[in-house]
């Protein structure tokens, strides 16, 4: 990942307006930064949620607190609790998301 056009910049994530993303089931609340070619989210996932679609963008994917599990198309599922990351580049992996409990996420892409 190269950051680019991005000056020296604090976030107040508490101020930072959500925008609200529906799945398959569920929903999701996106707080986005963007600057560059950068995009930094604080993400929240209701319980139950499953995304409605397959993902081939990279990430650099934390989650902060609840369950996630991420399904890697045509192969494995991943769970990933308080503290776990991944990582994956554009166009390697399509993957999408699910929670039964809920997930809040920090997301860079």
């Amino acid at each position: 990942m190269r950051i680019e056009d991005v000056p020296f910049t604090t976030v107040d994530w508490s101020r930072v307006p959500e925008s609200v993303h529906l799945g398959e089931t569920g929903a999701a609340r996106w707080r986005t930064f963007e600057a560059g070619n950068l995009r930094v989210r604080m993400v929240r996932y209701s319980p139950g949620y499953r995304s409605n679609h397959w993902c081939s963008r990279g990430h650099v994917l934390l989650v902060l607190e609840g369950e996630l599990l991420t399904e890697v198309q045509g192969g494995s599922t991943h769970r990933l609790l308080p503290g776990m990351s991944y990582q994956v580049s554009d166009d390697v992996a399509p993957h999408r998301s699910s929670t039964e409990t809920g997930v809040s996420l920090f997301i860079v892409d």
